[in-house]
């Protein structure tokens, strides 16, 4: 076994004389090449892979899991924010000993699991926080899911329980929210916020919540329509809302003709806030309706007897009446007929409630760019005409909604004028992302002209190689020797090819099985070849 070992190193070294210099180059950039690879492989097979352990801790809190990772002889990796990596295959081990050790502490509070233990004996007071601890912990960890928001403290004030019921404490809450970045929760998501919490506590309500971030700012705004503060807000709030929109309906309008940046409109409308009530009633005299009618018909005859006599006495009242005239007769007819009629007047009634929000007026500034021709120094601004600014004027009043520029009641008005805008810093911005353009433009393709060199040299490096072992071949071949017969032998320098060795051995297979053993015996003692 070591004579054919022994000889594999002899034939080895006498190949490695017989290369050319090309050839040895080539094989020990092999040679380097293949073991860098295997001693990488085994580097990076031995080095372990970490996962993250806990990621965003405070420092106190990454101090104590450091500490016990050292204790419990566990490598890891400490890295910025509070992150600690550990071995990927330890990774759940390691979590069920730091939370057995009750680190790290949950920033969240604690929540409903604070019920989990049977504590006997306990007052209401403490059982009454404990369960306002509980929510808060709860809703403090359901806030913290939100996008945007890295963790959230809730705090709760509930009003005490009294015989007598105070109508004017109500419960509240405050939200502290720590963003993540530079980010910014929109109006949507602190209204789900304020919802989110009154609707996990009994008798709060969404105004009684506070939402503050941690730069300082006050996200919540107070909207109860019965304070001055709400209803200030909300004023305000629906005035910015109704300019913006037409703003933007405006503007966009005119940039669509114009083009982008040719236009700026600003839109200031004076709201009327007031609710009244109008009745108002209107009487039609031509529009009469008999409503009653009485008629009262009278008819009355009247009978007088007229006396004619002398004086009083018993001669006249005798029953000789000789010397008594006869007494004459008076008779009258009277017919008395009386209408009496009741008429109703037409009449209309109208009861008008106005509501807060009516727009007052409505006073609209416009600017649009001046044109320009030419460029360079050839470039001159070009005004527009009358006629021109008079039809962007009427365009904007329509998209405004304005019927009448004039009119008496509103008294609405709106301003068109030409100037010219400030573009410098916008063009020097454009200049300048042109020539970073550029620039990056011909630093790529320099880089691709780099690699492509590279791959060049390196290939004509790699032929040059190939020329050079195409020139000096392997000397895989017999050695011809100049033999007697004896065993002695003489090399005289030349080589025979596989090739032709096979063509030998077809030729004369007899002779070629003799110069076969004669080689491998060369270098032998005379008496082992001739045992051979």
């Amino acid at each position: 076994m070591n004579k054919n070992i022994s000889q594999l190193a002899q034939q080895i070294v006498a190949i490695w004389k017989q290369l050319g210099l090309n050839q040895r180059i080539s094989i020990i950039m092999a040679t380097v090449a293949v073991l860098g690879g295997l001693i990488a492989v085994m580097f990076w097979s031995g080095h372990p892979d970490y996962a993250l352990l806990y990621g965003k801790l405070d420092e106190a809190e990454a101090a104590k899991v450091i500490a016990a990772l050292e204790e419990a002889k566990v490598s890891y990796q400490a890295r910025g924010e509070g992150t600690i990596l550990v071995p990927a295959d330890k990774v759940y081990q390691v979590r069920m000993q730091m939370a057995g050790k009750g680190i790290p502490r949950n920033n969240d509070g604690v929540g409903f699991e604070i019920f989990d233990r049977a504590n006997f004996g306990i007052s209401d007071f403490v059982q009454h926080a404990n369960y306002t601890r509980a929510v808060q912990g709860e809703l403090s960890r359901t806030v913290g899911q939100l996008e945007g928001v890295d963790s959230a403290r809730v705090m709760i004030v509930m009003p005490e329980n009294r015989l007598l019921i105070d109508n004017q404490r109500k419960p509240t809450a405050s939200v502290f929210v720590r963003l993540k970045g530079n980010s910014q929760l929109g109006p949507s998501a602190v209204n789900s916020i304020k919802f989110l919490v009154a609707n996990s506590v009994e008798g709060l309500q969404a105004n009684n919540v506070s939402v503050v971030d941690n730069f300082g700012n006050v996200l919540s705004e107070n909207e109860e329509s019965d304070s001055l503060a709400g209803i200030s807000n909300n004023q305000l709030t629906a005035r910015r809302n109704f300019e913006q929109y037409l703003t933007k309906k405006a503007q966009g309008m005119l940039e669509q003709v114009l083009g982008s940046g040719q236009a700026v409109v600003r839109i200031s409308a004076e709201m009327n806030w007031d609710t009244s009530t109008r009745t108002e009633e209107k009487y039609d005299p031509d529009g009469q309706v008999v409503r009653t009618s009485t008629i009262n018909d009278e008819t009355s005859d009247t009978t007088t007897a007229s006396q004619q006599g002398g004086a009083p006495g018993p001669a006249t009242n005798g029953p000789d009446t000789n010397s008594v005239a006869a007494t004459p007769v008076n008779s009258s007819h009277t017919k008395k007929k009386l209408t009496t009629s009741n008429y109703e007047l037409n009449r209309i009634t109208s009861n008008t409630v106005q509501a807060a929000g009516n727009l007052k007026r409505l006073t609209a500034a416009v600017f649009i760019a001046e044109r320009f021709e030419g460029e360079g120094d050839k470039r001159k601004a070009v005004p527009r005409t009358q006629d021109q600014l008079d039809k962007l004027h009427r365009i904007v009043e329509s998209a405004l909604g304005i019927a009448d520029a004039t009119d008496a009641e509103r008294k609405d008005q709106v301003t068109l004028e030409e100037l010219p805008f400030n573009d410098q810093p916008a063009a020097e911005l454009t200049q300048q992302l042109d020539r970073q353009e550029k620039r990056q433009y011909w630093t790529e393709t320099a880089q691709k002209a780099v690699y492509v060199g590279l791959a060049a040299v390196i290939l004509f490096m790699f032929w040059r190689l190939w020329q050079g072992a195409t020139k000096d071949e392997v000397p895989i071949g017999i050695p011809l020797t100049n033999g007697n017969g004896n065993g002695h032998h003489k090399s005289n320098g030349t080589t025979i090819t596989v090739e032709a060795l096979n063509q030998l051995i077809r030729e004369n297979p007899a002779n070629m099985t003799q110069a076969v053993r004669t080689w491998l015996s060369r270098g032998k003692p005379e008496g082992e070849s001739h045992g051979s």
